[in-house]
């Protein structure tokens, strides 16, 4: 990325730099893919737990496509980040003519090219386990995982820079698996009481919630949205508050 380039392209290039580097991360590749490929088959071809009503296969792959949210846009970048932080990567990049927002921009592009490989590899065992998403779910259902992304991206990057890297990978793996069983993979109306007011608080039980409002009913899940904009919109000020680029 030399001076004279354009600050679209080196964007691009970083993008394609994060995209190859999150792709070809075995650990990463087993959280984002095939963790949720399996966790599908285990919804779908199983009974327990219950998922309420609707069919089973399309309950179970809403949920699931809520998980590779969770599992490429918090868990991910915020292991990467967090380590490229403590090696200095992150400060070294951000005196370079990338810049700051560059690089910062790079990595939301690098989350959803991620992001769209997870959405059709996922789509595909769910089509050929019988998922029949209703039409009129499509763009909603896009509309939530675009939203989700951004805010456990935010949620990412406010970990990422505020705790020291091994407090980040041990926090972004714990935070997984609670999330899991917090509107993710089952929907909230199936949680113990109390825990159903807390999770659908939650960007986990609000993101599960709206993909499948979305992608099982066809619906336009706007409280959902807007519970998944405010916890961006406080993540992302609280990271551009405290985001430490080194240490």
């Amino acid at each position: 990325m030399s001076a004279g380039a354009p600050p679209g392209r080196r964007v691009a290039a970083q993008a394609r730099f994060e995209t190859r580097s999150l792709l070809t991360n075995g650990e990463q590749l087993l959280v984002s893919v095939v963790l949720p490929a399996l966790a599908l088959l285990g919804l779908a071809l199983t009974s327990v737990p219950s998922l309420g009503p609707g069919r089973r296969v399309d309950v179970a792959t809403a949920g699931v496509l809520a998980l590779a949210v969770v599992s490429t846009a918090f868990t991910g970048q915020a292991i990467a980040t967090g380590f490229d932080r403590r090696s200095g990567v992150l400060r070294l990049l951000g005196t370079t003519p990338l810049g700051r927002g560059g690089l910062l921009l790079g990595k939301a592009v690098a989350v959803l090219a991620v992001l769209a490989v997870q959405v059709l590899v996922l789509a595909a065992l769910g089509l050929a386990l019988g998922w029949r998403p209703p039409g009129s779910g499509l763009l909603p259902g896009l509309v939530g995982l675009l939203l989700g992304a951004g805010t456990f991206v935010a949620l990412a990057l406010l970990l990422a820079g505020t705790l020291r890297a091994e407090a980040v990978l041990a926090v972004a793996n714990l935070v997984w698996v609670l999330l899991l069983g917090l509107g993710v993979l089952v929907p909230t109306e199936r949680l113990p009481s109390a825990l159903a007011v807390v999770a659908r608080g939650l960007p986990s039980g609000a993101l599960g919630d709206a993909l499948r409002a979305s992608l099982v009913d066809g619906a336009w899940p706007w409280a959902q949205w807007g519970v998944l904009a405010l916890w961006g919109l406080l993540a992302g000020a609280a990271a551009v508050r405290w985001f430490r680029w080194s240490g």
